[in-house]
C-alpha cells in the first residue's frame, strides 16, 4: 500500500466516499473519530462493510483501527470485526512488545472462532503515541508473524509528554518527535516490516502534503496515511516510481547479476556497490506490488 485513508466507521456516507477514491487501503476507524456513544454503531457498520466486501472480491485492502489495549474496548472491537476478515487491524498506543503478542493471541482465537483463514489478518502498530512506546520500539522485532507495518504519531505523543507543540519555530520537528520518527524507521528495518508515515492534517494544503510525502519517502517511509479523500492521489503519486527510476533500477539489477562475484560494478560512469543493488531490487518489487 502507498496510501491508507482514515474513515470514521460510524459514517456510511464517508465510507462510501472513501471507497470511491484511489486509496490502496481504507481504514475503518473505531478509535479517535468515533464518539463513545457511537462505538456500537461503528462496530456494526464496520462489520457490515467487511461482509459486503468479502475476501476474493476486494479491490482495496480493508483495515480496522480498534481502541487501544490500555482501555476496555479492544476485545469488543475485535469480536465485532474479525469475522469480517479485515486485511489488517491497527493497534494504536503501542506500549511494549507484550501488547503485540497479546493482540496476536486475541486475533488468532477469534479467527478460529469465526472461520477466518488462520494468519490472514495482519497487524499495523502505531508505535510512538506514548513516551513508553517510543522507548519500546525495539521490541517490535520478532514479536509476531502478523506484524506488517509500523507507523508513528505526534499528536498523542504531545499530549502524553505535555508538549505544547511538536514543531520548532522554523517548522522543523522538535527533538522528541524527530527521534520518534527516526525510531519508527529503525524499528521497521529491524523487524523487516513496512514503515508508514503519519498523517498530514492540513487537508487543504496540497503543496505542504506533497513536501511531507516526498520528505518521508526520502527518509525511508514507503507509504502514508490520509485523513481526507483529497489527499489520496498526491500520496499515491509521491510514493510511486517513474518509468525512468524503474528503468535505472532494472539496469542496476542486470549489471550486478551479470557479475555475481563482483562487489562493485560500473554503470554509465558511476561506481555502484551492493546497497545500490538492494535498493534497485526493492524498487522493482515494490512497483510490482503497487500494480
Amino acid at each position: 500500500m502507498r496510501s491508507m485513508l482514515f474513515l470514521p466507521a460510524d459514517s456510511e456516507k464517508k465510507i462510501a466516499k472513501g471507497a470511491g477514491t484511489n486509496a490502496d487501503g481504507l481504514i475503518l476507524d473505531l478509535e479517535d473519530s468515533v464518539a463513545l456513544s457511537r462505538k456500537d454503531e461503528g462496530r456494526r457498520l464496520a462489520r457490515e462493510y467487511l461482509d459486503a466486501n468479502p475476501l476474493g472480491s476486494r479491490t482495496k485492502k480493508l483495515l480496522v483501527r480498534v481502541n487501544p489495549l490500555c482501555g476496555d474496548m479492544t476485545l469488543g472491537d475485535l469480536a465485532a470485526v474479525v469475522g469480517g476478515a479485515p486485511d489488517y487491524i491497527l493497534l494504536p498506543k503501542y506500549r511494549t512488545r507484550e501488547d503485540v503478542i497479546r493482540f496476536d493471541h486475541y486475533i488468532s482465537a477469534l479467527e478460529a472462532r469465526d472461520g477466518v483463514p488462520a494468519g490472514h489478518i495482519k497487524i499495523l502498530v502505531i508505535g510512538t503515541e506514548t513516551g513508553q512506546g517510543v522507548l519500546s520500539m525495539g521490541g517490535l522485532t520478532d514479536c509476531s508473524d502478523r506484524l506488517a507495518y509500523v507507523s508513528w504519531g505526534e499528536f498523542d505523543l504531545s499530549a502524553d509528554v505535555g508538549a505544547e507543540t511538536h514543531r520548532l519555530p522554523d517548522g522543523n520537528w522538535d527533538d522528541l518527535f524527530r527521534t520518534a520518527r527516526s525510531l519508527c524507521l529503525a524499528a521497521a528495518a529491524s523487524a523487516g516490516i513496512e514503515p508508514c508515515n503519519t498523517v498530514f492534517t492540513d487537508f487543504k494544503d496540497d503543496d505542504g502534503l506533497r513536501d511531507a510525502c516526498l520528505g518521508a519517502r526520502r527518509a525511508g517511509f514507503t507509504c502514508m496515511m490520509a485523513i481526507h479523500p483529497n489527499q489520496v492521489d498526491i500520496i499515491n503519486e509521491s510514493f510511486s516510481f517513474t518509468a525512468e527510476q524503474l528503468e535505472w533500477s532494472r539496469r542496476v539489477v542486470e549489471v550486478f547479476e551479470a557479475s555475481p562475484d563482483m562487489g562493485v560494478v560500473g554503470l554509465d560512469g558511476i561506481m555502484l556497490d551492493k546497497p545500490h543493488y538492494t535498493q534497485a531490487q526493492r524498487m522493482i518489487t515494490r512497483s510490482k506490488a503497487y500494480g
